[in-house]
């Protein structure tokens, strides 16, 4: 798989047809930079395509999953909009950076092996919206979840607001999307958003690996159909919900809110958010 012979932000290894792929970050806590979002769909289409591989666990390194998108990382990304709000190009070049990150996320979905998130410690944001498009999410009992993009005036546009209404309910979901509000395993376990808590990292990773194992054993082509089944209809929806929250934010996320909840970030201060 020569896609994967230079990775920068994850780690692959395959072993009796389970693959597992982690989080190397560079950035801290393992943040999603442009490295990730670049690595992400090349690596679950090459994991796709191989017969090898039966299953797939994705985790993080070290003590947590993901702290999210890399925001000073990803600024070069929003600069031209900031800078630039009322012009059409730069609102156009923007829509099509949040498909490309968009398609990064969905090739977890599009993927035909099942994919199972181990998650430790935070899962905030972007990382929340990959763990959604996975088949079945595991946690340790210090793992910490945040739909936090509220919290940075963003309306969240990578999935998490399509897919986890089907899986959490959409009285929970409108409680995270709104509030950005953290949540602790126990609670995740309570509302169906992870199907079980773990002692810690090894003993969620250690359950993850098995329980890829035990999908590995079952006949690929029908572990593949189930999956194909299964999302069928959900990834219609999510593709136009996709398609709606993209166009949406490309017209209204430039704003003075946005810009102080980067200002705020890089200074280490609370927001004040005034409505512009």
């Amino acid at each position: 798989m020569t896609a994967m012979d230079d990775l920068v932000s994850l780690r692959v290894d395959v072993a009796d047809g389970v693959a597992e792929v982690t989080l190397l970050g560079p950035g801290k806590g393992n943040a999603m930079g442009p490295d990730f979002w670049r690595e992400l769909p090349l690596v679950f289409r090459a994991l796709d395509a191989d017969p090898a591989v039966r299953a797939v666990v994705l985790t993080g390194s070290g003590p947590h999953f993901s702290y999210g998108l890399d925001l000073p990382a990803m600024a070069p990304t929003w600069a031209p909009l900031l800078a630039d709000r009322a012009l059409a190009r730069p609102r156009t070049d923007f829509l099509d950076k949040i498909r490309d990150l968009q398609n990064s996320v969905s090739s977890l979905a599009e993927c035909r092996k099942p994919v199972i998130a181990a998650i430790a410690g935070w899962c905030i944001g972007g990382a929340l919206d990959v763990v959604a498009a996975a088949d079945i999410r595991l946690a340790s009992a210090d793992a910490k979840f945040s739909l936090r993009e509220v919290k940075v005036a963003i309306v969240a546009d990578l999935g998490s607001l399509h897919r986890l209404a089907g899986v959490v309910g959409e009285g929970h979901l409108r409680e995270l999307a709104l509030t950005g509000r953290d949540i602790d395993a126990a609670r995740a376990e309570r509302i169906g958003l992870v199907n079980d808590v773990h002692p810690d990292r090894d003993a969620v990773l250690a359950a993850a690996r098995a329980l890829a194992a035990e999908i590995a054993a079952n006949p690929p082509l029908v572990v593949q159909g189930v999956k194909d089944v299964l999302g069928q209809q959900r990834e219609q929806r999510v593709a136009e919900g996709l398609r709606y929250v993209a166009t949406w934010n490309a017209a209204f996320l430039p704003s003075e809110d946005v810009g102080e909840a980067i200002q705020a970030f890089v200074e280490r201060r609370a927001p004040k958010f005034q409505g512009e």
